[in-house]
């Protein structure tokens, strides 16, 4: 009797490892299939990634003379004149992908509750070419002369930022001055053409300003952090394929930046061409903004927000954002993984 016993107990407990096993077996197929398909279904042949940039073509620039043009997805390229506006076509639906500065996703996060697009990552760059400038032969000599006078900036960018840091440190308000809220170049004309007292704008306007012998009344060279934000289309966050291709397209530039670097003349010369700047002001200009801050994408991080969380108290505190912001509502960290492994490369 004792023996039948045992014995069932012993068939009981060898059923049960068998049963566990099929169990196991088929659970790990089903996890497998899972990983399988997943894998499958990201055909990056079939995917289009829209991607805004600034001031001229300069990501599409750069990874075609790096040798990085063809990629495995299709991807359509439009400029806009600030990051504003990209951010604006991103929540139109209009484009997936773009880097800006810090300001931008303030207000449109304000514009949209934050839903249409994310901060997924960091470009950390210069901050050469972000000036307050007057037009030659200006009788104002510094910032604080510019009380009563029109002074025209892009809104909702840089420019708006340190416009205002400049007015504080220089004993006045943003209401102390009369802003005139115009694009890059409609600034630069503006400013050109008598109709404005200052500019504060960056890049080609900047430049161009310089040709036609404006002066600086005051950089923005450390006042701003050089930090860029790499946005994404909330949809094509979660999308596989334009997912992927975004990581694919993030590492292509940051090869693209380590080509400039290694390739500073040929860089220049391009950049001079498109900017209709001599040769040696676009080299020196390239030069010296690789020698203050070497620009290459980053995952996001805790510290990162500082810096932004900074801008959007200001610009509360100014009176120019009615309620308070925390930037980490809208800053997505799906990438950092995936972008951690690139960098280390």
């Amino acid at each position: 009797m004792k023996k039948m016993s045992v014995f069932f107990v012993l068939l009981g407990l060898l059923i049960s490892i068998v049963l566990t096993g099929c169990s196991f077996n088929k659970e790990s197929e089903q996890t497998g299939a899972k990983e399988v398909t997943k894998k499958e279904s990201v055909d990056l042949s079939k995917v289009t990634l829209r991607v805004g940039q600034t001031g001229w073509g300069t990501i599409q620039e750069a990874l075609k003379v790096a040798g990085l043009e063809d990629t495995p997805y299709k991807v359509e390229y439009s400029v806009f004149q600030g990051g504003n506006l990209i951010l604006e076509a991103m929540t139109a639906g209009h484009v997936d992908f773009g880097i800006t500065s810090e300001i931008p996703p303030l207000f449109s996060s304000l514009a949209q509750n934050g839903e249409h697009s994310k901060v997924i990552a960091i470009q950390q760059s210069n901050t050469l070419q972000q000036e307050l400038v007057v037009a030659k032969g200006s009788h104002i000599k510094s910032v604080a002369d510019l009380k009563g006078k029109k002074v025209a900036y892009v809104q909702n960018t840089t420019a708006h930022y340190f416009l205002i840091k400049m007015l504080e440190d220089a004993g006045l308000t943003w209401n102390d001055i009369k802003p005139v809220q115009l694009t890059t170049s409609d600034g630069l004309a503006a400013l050109l053409g008598g109709n404005v007292d200052a500019l504060a704008s960056y890049g080609n306007a900047i430049i161009s300003a310089h040709q036609k012998g404006a002066t600086t009344l005051d950089s923005a060279k450390d006042i701003l952090s050089g930090d860029f934000q790499v946005n994404a289309l909330t949809e094509a966050i979660s999308d596989p394929g334009k997912h992927a291709a975004i990581v694919d397209l993030l590492d292509r530039v940051n090869q693209a930046y380590k080509w400039q670097r290694e390739n500073p003349e040929k860089w220049a010369k391009i950049v001079g061409a498109e900017t209709k700047q001599p040769y040696d002001q676009a080299f020196q200009t390239f030069k010296d903004g690789e020698e203050q801050r070497p620009t290459r994408i980053i995952p996001l991080s805790d510290s990162k927000t500082d810096s932004q969380q900074d801008i959007a108290n200001v610009f509360h505190n100014a009176g120019i954002i009615n309620n308070k912001i925390k930037v980490t509502t809208f800053w997505n960290h799906e990438f950092d993984q995936e972008l951690s492994k690139i960098v280390n490369q």
